[in-house]
């Protein structure tokens, strides 16, 4: 029950409403108008207008709301009636206040899961607005007007995980602050304090207040792994300099992690590595999907059990899995009967959230309205299940127009893409700002409904059909169960429409169909049960639940050619993920068995190294002392292998003590291989 966030392309300008009341002030203080805007149980919330640092009751200046809630009413859920009504934006005022002081905004809510939002205005320009979350806080402002020109970044959606020379996208949104109507400005962003990247934005008009969703038009590609700071700001507004420039710039930090190694071809050899890691002594119950924690360094898997409809569905987190030492820990969230009813599929986002999709139709369970959708969840151990937030459990947000969900892929930020089984189509759903722990509100999600083509669900609501995103061409892969088939769609293409038919039972920003876009038949031959779905650069692999094949595919070419495939030994598979060594994982519902398989021989990187090469210095900077190849007084050719297999650099050296020139290499993990032997190293 949050308030409706004071987010959206750009927000309306709120100064004609307040001019139209405002009143005329002694000499010294100013107008200031207050509009409180309310949710679906507006009787749950009061507020209170104070002098600044007073407390609740202490010199109040205005109340509003319902005072049975009162000062001391947050969280009591005593659910009286009266106050404010639902879902409307009241202008309270006008206030004559003393100019240059600070106010105090005091609110409660009785529920204690958000219920009020505020604006404040003073002589008709917006100078604050406020969201409320929780039991209810104290907001502070100033009674005064601002400065003509001052921009502020009010928040980044830019990845906090990405990849090696993939792009990253720039996004986030940006607030006018300053009395004078912004026409044009300077978006900025550099990497690691290095030169600015600089996009001119306008013609735009966004008034005092008005926030501004942006996506730079040049994305960062980073070129080597490691952490960077991503600092973004405005500036050059309307042809000036910003006037406060404190609160310019806004900062995050991005863990960029060495790509995916594409070594499936190497499966096509001899006789690959089934090993079980763990099953039901794991707590594995029925698992359907699986992927892996987006700090690849952590080697961290999440797997999700299928479980009952009456129980919900669990996690088994898997630390250091694979490995020797490795752990696991079992969860279920207070309220996974309804946010993880029977899940289909797990997708980790490029912020620490994941994100879950429910295949129940109801997921009330009461006979009602199909209420169910994908649920988005923090990965943050003190959040994740834990009995905290009240009586929704410890979920981030939930929409509700999925039912009987088949599969999730994850895009940027809170954006996911779901198979909706149920009607048969695609569904985008941008989740967008998270309501936070145990909240409610919905209303600010962005749904887009795909229906050009149609995935057939496993009539036995078992089976899965999952979906994948390559997000550096755009194209969603998608498993079509029933249809015994894989299909592909461009996400990029298509337009809106029109708003979408089936529901909704509630409200969102934006709930529409996409019609025209680019899809197409990529396997239509040779599949019983297809279930899980990934891909890494021109290369597919599916698995099949009724044969326990892991059939590897060619996707360059459309349709997309069948390169072979992998025995596992049972049938039963569903969700398959490519590792951060590139090697297959996958879980079987029937024998509850999450999976690894090795292929028979590496032809890439090898596994071993040879204890008489040694290099030096390890790290390396841009060259490498090399011995022990033990062809002293001769010629000795030497290869340089990158994570994927590839030779990348190649020279002769001498077979007693040589140096190797690294500068043309990036910084990352490799592998030396010369007379057959073998040592890996890293260049810094």
């Amino acid at each position: 029950m949050n308030t409706a966030l004071l987010r959206s392309l750009v927000a309306t300008a709120l100064s004609p409403l307040a001019g139209s009341i405002l009143a005329q002030c002694p000499v010294g203080e100013v107008e200031v108008v207050i509009q409180v805007t309310t949710d679906a149980y507006a009787y749950e919330t009061y507020w209170e207008l104070l002098p600044g640092g007073a407390a609740c009751g202490n010199g109040t200046i205005f109340s509003g709301g319902n005072p049975l809630v009162g000062c001391t009413g947050a969280g009591a859920q005593q659910q009286q009636q009266g106050g404010y009504g639902n879902n409307i934006t009241i202008a309270e005022g006008p206030f004559c206040l003393t100019q240059g002081a600070t106010f105090d905004i005091f609110w409660a809510d009785d529920w204690g899961d958000a219920g009020l939002s505020f604006a404040v205005l003073v002589q008709g320009v917006n100078v604050a607005n406020f969201v409320g979350t929780g039991d209810g806080e104290t907001f502070s402002f100033v009674a005064e007007l601002p400065v003509a020109r001052d921009m502020s970044i009010t928040g980044l959606t830019t990845a906090l995980y990405a990849f090696r020379d993939e792009p990253v996208r720039i996004i986030g949104t940006v607030a006018s602050l300053g009395s004078d109507p912004v026409t044009s400005f300077d978006l900025n962003y550099r990497i690691n304090g290095g030169a600015p990247v600089v996009q001119t934005v306008g013609p735009v008009n966004l008034e005092a207040g008005d926030v501004l969703e942006f996506e730079h038009s040049t994305p960062w590609v980073p070129t080597s792994s490691g952490t960077f700071t991503v600092e973004v700001w405005a500036s050059n507004i309307n042809g000036g300099s910003d006037l406060v420039p404190a609160n310019d710039l806004a900062s995050s930090s991005t863990l960029v992690n060495e790509p995916i190694p594409n070594i499936l071809d190497q499966y096509l050899a001899g006789s690959p590595v089934v090993e079980t890691v763990a099953d039901s002594d794991q707590d594995l119950l029925v698992p359907r999907d699986l992927d892996f924690h987006p700090d690849l360094s952590r080697n961290e898997l999440w797997v999700i059990n299928k479980d009952t409809e009456q129980s919900g569905g669990s996690t088994v987190k898997f630390t250091n899995v694979g490995q020797t030492g490795m752990t696991w820990l079992m969860q279920e969230d207070p309220n996974n009967w309804h946010f993880m009813s029977l899940p289909t599929g797990i997708a980790f986002a490029d912020n620490g959230n994941f994100a879950t999709c429910p295949g129940i139709f109801d997921a009330n369970q009461n006979g009602g309205d199909p209420f169910t959708g994908p649920s988005l969840w923090s990965s943050d151990p003190a959040i994740y299940a834990q009995p905290l937030f009240g009586p929704l459990g410890s979920h981030l947000d939930m929409l509700h127009v999925n039912p009987n969900s088949q599969g999730i892929a994850h895009e940027q930020w809170n954006r996911f893409w779901v198979v909706d089984g149920y009607n048969g189509d695609i569904v985008m759903n941008d989740f967008r700002v998270d309501h936070g722990p145990g909240n409610s509100y919905h209303g600010d999600a962005i749904i887009r409904r795909y229906s050009d083509f149609t995935i057939t669900r496993d009539p036995n609501d078992h089976v899965v059909s999952h979906c994948v995103l390559d997000k550096t061409t755009g194209w969603l892969y998608v498993v079509d169960n029933g249809g015994q088939r894989v299909l592909r769609m461009d996400i990029r293409s298509g337009s809106v429409t029109g708003p979408a038919t089936f529901g909704p039972w509630e409200s969102y920003v934006e709930y529409t169909t996409v019609s025209g876009y680019t899809w197409e038949v990529i396997v239509s031959t040779g599949l019983v049960q297809p279930a899980g779905i990934d891909v890494v650069g021109d290369r597919m692999v599916v698995s099949d639940h009724a044969s326990g094949e892991l059939i590897i595919y060619d996707i360059s070419v459309v349709p997309a050619v069948e390169l072979g495939r992998v025995a596992t030994g049972a049938a039963g598979l569903m969700g398959v993920k490519l590792g951060p060594d590139g090697r297959i994982w996958a879980v079987n519902a029937t024998t509850h068995a999450l999976l690894r398989i090795t292929p028979e021989s590496t032809v890439g990187t090898p596994e071993r190294s040879d204890p008489e090469l040694r290099l030096a210095p390890v790290p390396a900077d841009d060259q490498l002392q090399v011995s022990g190849l033990g062809l002293a007084g001769g010629r000795v050719l030497v290869e340089v292998l990158d994570a994927s297999g590839r030779v990348v650099l190649s020279d002769l050296l001498d077979g007693g003590t040589d140096v190797l020139d690294l500068t043309a290499l990036r910084s990352g993990t490799y592998v030396l291989r010369g007379n057959g032997r073998v040592a890996r190293f890293t260049r810094n």
